[in-house]
């Protein structure tokens, strides 16, 4: 078991290129530091703070950063594999382009952020705050959405086949030429007050 670093503030740190498993950080702050093409496993981060901290090319696998808030940091061309966002809050953030591979990133909050183009099937949304989120084309096929807020958010061209949409508002969404199945047809239908029967 890693040990616990507690409380500790980094600044200006280098570490690109590192390669770390296990560490466990609480309420710790890291400030510009370069963690770029970095690879980080099974780590966890829990209430900690990240401002200009950049992930380029980096590959986050199993890690976790649980309640943390993630400020203009930069994620360019950056792979998430299976990671926990719980409760995480990601502003003015370059989330493009990112690879995401699966992961829980139920009540994350990714307010005014641009993921265009970004592939996120299959990946746990649930609770996610998405409020004017730019989300064209992205591929959300299979996603659990469930409770997700799109208020102002733009899905244009997106792919939502198959994703989880119960109790999501998407009467505010900008839907042109999103892909959409049966079943959620029929609650876009119902989101505008139409009565569906056979």
């Amino acid at each position: 078991m890693a040990e616990t670093v507690c409380n500790e503030t980094y600044s200006g740190a280098d570490w690109a290129l590192a390669e770390v498993e296990r560490a466990r950080y609480e309420d710790c702050a890291f400030h510009d530091v370069d963690w770029s093409e970095a690879t980080l496993t099974g780590c966890t981060f829990v209430r900690c703070q990240f401002g200009n901290v950049r992930f380029n090319a980096s590959v986050l696998e199993r890690t976790a950063m649980l309640q943390s808030v993630l400020q203009r940091c930069s994620f360019f061309d950056a792979s998430l594999i299976d990671c926990k966002l719980t409760g995480t809050q990601f502003v003015d953030c370059g989330l493009r382009p990112l690879t995401v591979d699966g992961g829980d990133w139920g009540f994350v909050s990714l307010r005014g952020q641009n993921l265009t183009a970004t592939k996120l099937g299959a990946l746990r949304l649930a609770d996610a705050d998405l409020t004017g989120a730019d989300l064209t084309r992205v591929d959300l096929r299979g996603a659990d959405l469930s409770g997700v807020r799109l208020k102002d958010a733009v899905l244009k061209g997106a792919d939502l086949r198959g994703a989880d949409l119960v109790n999501v508002d998407l009467r505010d969404v900008d839907v042109t030429g999103a892909k959409i199945d049966m079943a959620q047809a029929v609650l876009l239908a119902r989101s505008y007050g139409a009565v569906v029967s056979d």
